[in-house]
C-alpha cells in the first residue's frame, strides 16, 4: 500500500470516527432519545453497545494503520529521518574571508563621510 492508500484509509476512518462520536451523546441522550428517550427498549440498549464498540474499534483501527504507515515508510531504515536528509551526509565545508585592509579602510572612510554628512 502506498502512501496514497495509507492517507485514504486514514481519512476514512478519521470520518468514520469522527461521526461515531458525534451520534453519541455523553449524558445518554444521543440516538438513544430518538428511540424514546430512556433504555426501555432492547434495541437502544444495543445502538449504545454497537455505538460505544464501533468507537474502540475504529480508534484501534486508526492507530494500527498509522503505526503500519510508519513502518512501511522507513524500510527498515533507521539510520535517520527522510524529512530532514540523511545524517551520515558530511556537512559542507564552511570558510570564513577575512577582509583585505583595502576594504577595511574603504569602509571605515564610508562610515566617517556617512556620520559627517548626518550632521
Amino acid at each position: 500500500m502506498g502512501f496514497t492508500g495509507f492517507l485514504i484509509a486514514i481519512a476514512l476512518v478519521c470520518f468514520l470516527l469522527i461521526l461515531a462520536v458525534m451520534v453519541q451523546n455523553p449524558k445518554g441522550g444521543g440516538l438513544d432519545s430518538s428511540f424514546g428517550g430512556s433504555q426501555q427498549m432492547g434495541g437502544v440498549q444495543k445502538t449504545t453497545d454497537f455505538l460505544d464498540k464501533s468507537t474502540w474499534t475504529l480508534g484501534g483501527i486508526l492507530i494500527a494503520l498509522i503505526l503500519l504507515s510508519t513502518l512501511a515508510f522507513n524500510n527498515g531504515n533507521t539510520s535517520g529521518s527522510k524529512i530532514l536528509g540523511n545524517d551520515d551526509a558530511a556537512a559542507p565545508a564552511t570558510t570564513t574571508i577575512a577582509p583585505t585592509p583595502e576594504a577595511t579602510q574603504q569602509a571605515a572612510e564610508t562610515a566617517t563621510s556617512t556620520e559627517e554628512e548626518a550632521k
